[in-house]
């Protein structure tokens, strides 16, 4: 029987001698959240599945993915479990090991006429509705025959094959990074239309909150990636839980300082920031912006909540009603001649979606999916002396995150210095081709899991072919990019600002940009 089938048993994780979590006192991190040593003799393409954590970018900042240790095949989801066993026998029915599907909708004049042989059922369509009866009526095991195709050399795949995957696997990623970064997206467009300086603030505000919040519990919050994946795997359902309500505790703990640092961020940017005029607008949008920094920590640990357990879409469902909300009341308290105030209605705006999603993925849970995993609040939560393993989880991906976003937000600080019309400019340039860079960075997820697929089960002219499609794919996205970028330039930046000095610096750039 296969490790990846779908009542393979599920085994305990091994525990290595000098594992940071061998000295906690906590027996339920013990013994759920141990390093573990993937060992797949089945040549299973699940026997390389990373589980990486990834990182939406900012104004600025671009995406980011934080590479994971392989899982052992007893800690992949069921959904992760049945879309690895259909790859593999999509593979088998390409290379002619198993036999193809076969549809019983198709109409009478697109059926092809053969003669009748003894193998023939006796009723036109038996056996021939479904891919399981395809593979009974075939008497073979597709288990036993990924294995021996594998070790006979007899698994290979095509260019046509390994665009569709990539396509079906990149697409949900794409959906979801663009409405993610559309939160992002129209604090920008509401505000640039009231003025340079309004375009300039948001900009620096972005990058102040990235640097000293959003960053910060997104980096932190990585550490459950690794611990509610391997409690979730081993059994322990109520213990996801566990690890959440902790890492939330953690991440409402380190709000504190945040929401100091947020409140008196003027004050801070004074010395930095040549302009004063530029800090006074950036400072009373982070004022405003702390109020929703909770909710944003409920956000990523509910994320993370949820795709341990294989729920992978619930937060792009979440982002289909956030997104456009999140649009609608920028509108609202930004440009209504009623309710609307100004500059600061886009850090309310923001707040209020803050809030909004975690709630909404409460909701999800309670009455959807994913709340097996919950056993309630728990004292053990709270108990600091539990909270080690998971901040020597949680610190190395906060170093990564951290110092990427730093590389990228030191162009904002680096334009404030030039004038105020530049780092408007600046906002500009880098919205448009952050936006560009969410389909590419869709696709280097996709490819990144598909070749650890192939490499695990020993396909490597597989995995060269799967990069060789995406090195095309890439190639031409970036030419699709640039096009749009060159040809629509003159129109993109009158959205975001009417100042003709900003627009010519933008045009004046973007060429080289894109």
């Amino acid at each position: 029987m296969s490790t990846l089938s779908k009542s393979a048993p599920t085994r305990n994780p091994v525990l290595i001698p000098n594992s940071p979590f061998a000295d906690t006192d906590d027996e339920d991190i013990e013994e759920s959240a141990g390093l573990t040593i993937p060992v797949d003799p089945n040549h299973q393409l699940g026997g390389s599945v990373r589980r990486a954590s990834i990182v939406c970018g900012s104004l600025i900042t671009r995406s980011a993915l934080i590479s994971s240790s392989p899982l052992p095949p007893s800690f992949i989801t069921t959904t992760e479990r049945e879309q690895i066993l259909e790859d593999e026998r999509s593979l088998l029915r390409d290379n002619h090991i198993l036999p193809r599907k076969r549809s019983i909708h198709g109409l009478p004049w697109q059926q092809r006429p053969h003669d009748a042989t003894e193998s023939d059922p006796l009723l036109p369509h038996a056996g021939s509705s479904s891919e399981d009866s395809d593979i009974l009526a075939a008497n073979v095991d597709p288990t036993a025959k990924w294995k021996d195709s594998v070790e006979a050399g007899k698994i290979t795949t095509t260019w046509q094959r390994e665009t569709k995957v990539l396509a079906r696997y990149s697409g949900p990623l794409i959906v979801t990074f663009l409405l993610q970064y559309s939160l992002t997206v129209a604090s920008v467009f509401s505000v640039g239309k009231l003025g340079t300086n309004e375009l300039a603030a948001v900009s620096l505000a972005s990058m102040t909150s990235n640097i000293t919040g959003y960053t910060i519990y997104q980096g932190l919050a990585t550490s459950l990636d690794t611990l509610c994946s391997q409690a979730y795997g081993s059994g322990k359902k109520k213990l996801v839980g566990l690890h959440m309500q902790r890492c939330f505790w953690f991440l409402l703990l380190i709000t504190i300082p945040i929401g100091i640092v947020w409140q008196f961020s003027e004050q801070i940017l004074r010395p930095i920031i040549p302009d004063p005029e530029l800090c006074r607008l950036a400072g009373g949008y982070l004022r405003v912006l702390a109020f929703g920094a909770p909710g944003y920590a409920a956000w990523e640990v509910g994320k993370r909540f949820v795709q341990a357990q294989g729920i992978f879409m619930a937060s792009t469902y979440i982002l289909l009603i956030c997104a456009p909300v999140n649009a609608l009341l920028n509108y609202l308290l930004v440009w209504h001649p009623v309710i609307g105030f100004g500059f600061l209605g886009a850090p309310t705006a923001v707040v209020i979606t803050n809030w909004l999603m975690p709630l909404l993925l409460f909701l999800y849970v309670v009455f959807i999916r994913g709340s097996e995993c919950w056993g309630g609040f728990s004292k053990k939560a709270i108990a600091f002396k539990s909270w080690g393993p998971m901040v020597r989880l949680a610190l190395p991906g906060l170093i990564m995150i951290l110092s990427e976003f730093v590389a990228f937000e030191l162009l904002t600080l680096a334009a404030s210095y030039l004038s105020t019309k530049h780092l408007a400019a600046q906002s500009v340039l880098a919205t448009c081709t952050s936006v560009t860079f969410q389909i590419p960075f869709a696709l280097s997820i996709a490819t990144s899991t598909r070749v650890a697929n192939f490499l695990g089960a020993t396909l490597g002219d597989a995995a060269k072919t799967c990069s060789q499609v995406a090195l095309w794919g890439s190639t031409l996205l970036g030419i699709a990019n640039v096009t749009l970028l060159t040809t629509t330039r003159h129109d993109i930046g009158k959205l975001f600002s009417d100042d003709p000095v900003v627009i010519s610096k933008y045009l004046e750039y973007i060429l080289y940009m894109s």
